[in-house]
């Protein structure tokens, strides 16, 4: 890391697309990919599959004459600059604090959502910027450009680790006062720490790895781990009302966090002193999370932490079809010894893990091709149909050895057969590496993205079944080449259901306009899914992208009550980011 200053252009992490400069899959051939850097496990890995799967799915030809090359020069519409404003905070601060630097204003201009963000910003360009970029070091000196913005009628945009995927960072289009993001990552310390009352307070840019890594030194973890972890921060977290993959064990980021900070145009809005549970009346907090930037800025929180698990196991279990799968986590979750992470990958998920495995060779090939051979053979197990779960154990040597053994029993009753700790470690790992595949096909006219909901256990195969079937209606109307690309997995489970997350994927090759058509499709599927059962999301929020949504999730008094909200305490709309309920 650069002893410089925090900036996000002499940052590790990639200025346009997912993850860091060091990391990523790379062409060696026609046919073959590897995954560059030491990050990750599959870093150094050839991965022959990769491409013919690619091809199988969206029945495409992959030829390395279609890659695309990025606009190297990218067009950034001029700063609109508030004379006023910019003479106030140059009087104000340091000029280090704050840059008018064409290429910061677009990276703080997009998240990491596919069509409408990183596809525009690499091949063709976004329409409306922000007009400054400042970098906060401590709360008073968010209080100090939150006033001067207040006074001089600025729009503010709050930006955590840039890894929103709702265009939640993008600037509404008809904004026309100055535009100011401010980057919360220099506010990255822990301000304290209580291990008697087992409680931490940080500051808001703080990433989740950097907070994990200085929490390790002391034993100690908040156990909150999503797949952005090494990107996203808490600040981010508590606006997006955030999940983890091991959440069954610590809790979503409204069940960890205790006590927020957020500077607003009227002043700090927090309690007095963190409470574990308060009858308090009305608790102003509760509405930072999943506030999405339209209230004010998040500078600091409180934490809960736990002490750093005694044991950590992996484990796998393979199922016949997706019904068994889905028959043991209903089951399981009735249970006393639900691990801290499960996940379910269908078929198409399951094969696509295979295909970002090296080829085995000597021994490793004999012992490969065994083990498959009695999978299919005497288990019975058809590689077409097949799916696999992912377990994470925590806890003490007991918890983990008791879970461990009911698993097991309950595994067989639905027809499961353990697939053993390495499958479970690797299927868990790859999710860090997994984000990068989006960025290298989409350079292949290749146009993929995400989708989670929330759904009853009554209504998972009616929204699947419904997703599935109108994806590839939605594919044949836009005429679109080769066929849809469609497959889930089920990341969380819950009480009265769960979290469904789809992977959407098709080639774009010889399309006009491919970004809008896949914004389209993208849209109808997700009115698809709510129409059967399914929720607006799970964990990644509402932004911009999902904001038509919202009357299927709220009654229109419970809008009006948001929106009120707003009005008095934001009157000019200087925290115009206009998400969610807020969107025009």
């Amino acid at each position: 890391m650069s002893s410089e200053k925090f900036f996000a252009t002499n940052n590790e992490k990639r200025l346009h697309k997912w993850g860091f400069k060091d990391s990523g899959f790379k062409l060696i051939s026609n046919k073959n990919v590897t995954f560059t850097g030491d990050r990750y496990e599959v870093c150094g890995t050839e991965m022959p599959d990769f491409i013919p799967y690619i091809e199988n799915m969206l029945e495409i030809e992959f030829d390395q004459k279609d890659q695309l090359a990025p606009i190297a020069k990218k067009p950034v519409p001029p700063a609109q600059v508030n004379k006023e404003f910019f003479s106030a905070i140059e009087s104000s601060f340091d000029k280090d604090r704050y840059t008018i630097d064409d290429i910061e204003r677009l990276i703080h201009s997009h998240g990491q959502e596919t069509f409408k963000d990183i596809y525009k910003v690499l091949y063709k360009s976004i329409e409306r910027t922000v007009d400054l970029v400042f970098y906060p070091e401590s709360e008073n000196e968010v209080k100090e450009i939150v006033e001067i913005s207040s006074r001089f009628n600025v729009c503010l945009i709050p930006y955590g680790g840039g890894t929103n995927v709702t265009r939640a960072l993008s600037v509404p289009e008809n904004e026309d006062r100055m535009v100011v993001s401010i980057d919360m990552r220099r506010m990255s310390k822990i301000e304290w720490i209580n291990k008697e009352d087992r409680r931490i307070s940080v500051e808001a840019g703080i990433t989740g790895s950097k907070l994990d890594d200085l929490l390790k030194e002391e034993g100690l973890t908040i156990g909150h781990e999503p797949d952005s972890i090494e990107l996203s921060t808490v600040g981010g977290w508590i606006a997006t009302n955030a999940s983890g993959m091991k959440k069954n064990r610590y809790g979503n980021i409204e069940d960890i966090v205790e006590n927020v900070h957020m500077v607003s145009p009227q002043g700090t809005i927090k309690q007095i002193e963190p409470i574990s549970r308060g009858s308090i009346g009305f608790k102003p907090q509760n509405v930072l999370f999943g506030s999405e930037g339209n209230l004010g800025i998040i500078t600091k929180a409180v934490l809960k932490l736990h002490e750093r698990p005694q044991c950590q196991e992996y484990n796998s279990v393979l199922f016949k079809k997706w019904e068994e799968g889905v028959s043991f986590l209903n089951a399981l979750s009735k249970t006393n010894f639900i691990p801290a992470s499960v996940r379910l990958v269908d078929n198409i998920q399951f094969r696509f893990g295979q295909a970002l495995k090296p080829r085995p060779e000597g021994l490793k090939k004999i012992k490969s091709q065994l083990e498959k051979f009695v999978v299919v053979n005497f288990k019975k197990f058809d590689p077409d149909k097949m799916c696999a779960l992912t377990i994470v154990m925590e806890g003490s040597k007991d918890e983990v050895s008791y879970q461990q053994k009911n698993i097991k029993k309950l595994a067989k009753i639905h027809k499961g057969m353990i697939g053993g700790p390495g499958n479970g470690k690797r299927g868990y790992m790859l999710t860090y590496a997994i984000a990068y595949v989006r960025d290298f096909v989409s350079s292949f006219q290749i146009m993929g993205e995400t989708m989670e909901t929330t759904v009853p256990w009554s209504k998972i195969q009616n929204v699947i079944d419904a997703a599935s079937k109108a994806l590839v209606e939605f594919h044949s109307e836009y005429n679109m080449p080769g066929k849809p690309y469609i497959s889930y997995r089920i990341p969380q489970i819950y009480h009265t259901g769960v979290c469904i997350y789809f992977m959407l994927g098709m080639s774009v090759k010889g399309v006009d306009n491919p970004e809008e058509k896949f914004s389209k499709i993208e849209h109808s599927l997700r009115k698809t899914i709510i129409e059967n059962g399914g929720s607006i999301s799970h964990h990644h929020g509402v932004g911009k992208l999902r904001k038509d949504f919202i009357p299927n999730m709220l009654s229109k008094t419970s809008i009006q009550l948001v929106k009120e909200l707003k009005n008095s305490h934001d009157p000019t709309n200087i925290f115009g980011a206009r998400n969610g309920i807020l969107a025009e």
